[in-house]
């Protein structure tokens, strides 16, 4: 478990920096993008990663692992926005969005933890692509709580299916260095 809490971290310590550049870049304003805007922007990622597992043909010089980290940093800022609510105008510094980020990935990183516990590291003998169909699977599941507004009968929320997707991707990513 200790190995798989160093990939995670190193994994998410470049999803970061890269946040942080970006936050640098454009501020915060990704927070007027409402939830269903984050989860398209989700599910074009990851429809690229799965095209580019099954094409030959890249048009485009940018791989699996960029649409990752962009999965995993989309899927933060949904679970930020969840919280605050989207607002009309640009409203977080680069300090206090690194700070939510933080909490955000804790968070995520304990479920990860707990779920590692009850099954075993079973994400290890796993491949990618199943990873990727799974992140798809969670979005569709994500766009159809945000047509029912928010409301599940027995499933659990939009929030637990960000997190489970960013701890997909972030697998993906270790699997992909290793």
């Amino acid at each position: 478990m200790q190995d798989t809490s160093q990939q995670y971290d190193a994994v998410i310590n470049t999803c970061k920096s890269l946040f942080v550049k970006k936050m640098k870049d454009y501020g915060s304003a990704w927070r007027i993008l409402r939830l269903p805007s984050l989860t398209d922007q989700i599910f074009i990622k990851a429809q690229r990663i799965r095209s580019l597992q099954q094409n030959d043909v890249r048009k485009v010089d940018e791989g699996e692992v960029s649409e990752f980290i962009g999965i995993i940093n989309y899927c933060v800022m949904a679970l930020i926005q969840l919280d605050k609510g989207v607002v009309e105008q640009p409203d977080l510094s680069p300090e206090a969005a690194l700070e939510l980020y933080n909490e955000k990935v804790a968070l995520t990183k304990q479920l990860m933890k707990d779920k590692n516990h009850d099954y075993g590291e079973a994400w290890r003998d796993m491949r990618v692509s199943s990873l990727t169909d799974l992140i798809l699977q969670k979005l569709l599941r994500v766009k159809q709580i945000e047509d029912n507004a928010g409301k599940t009968l027995v499933s659990e929320g939009i929030d637990a299916n960000y997190q489970d997707m960013i701890n997909y991707a972030v697998f993906a990513l270790i699997h992909l260095k290793e």
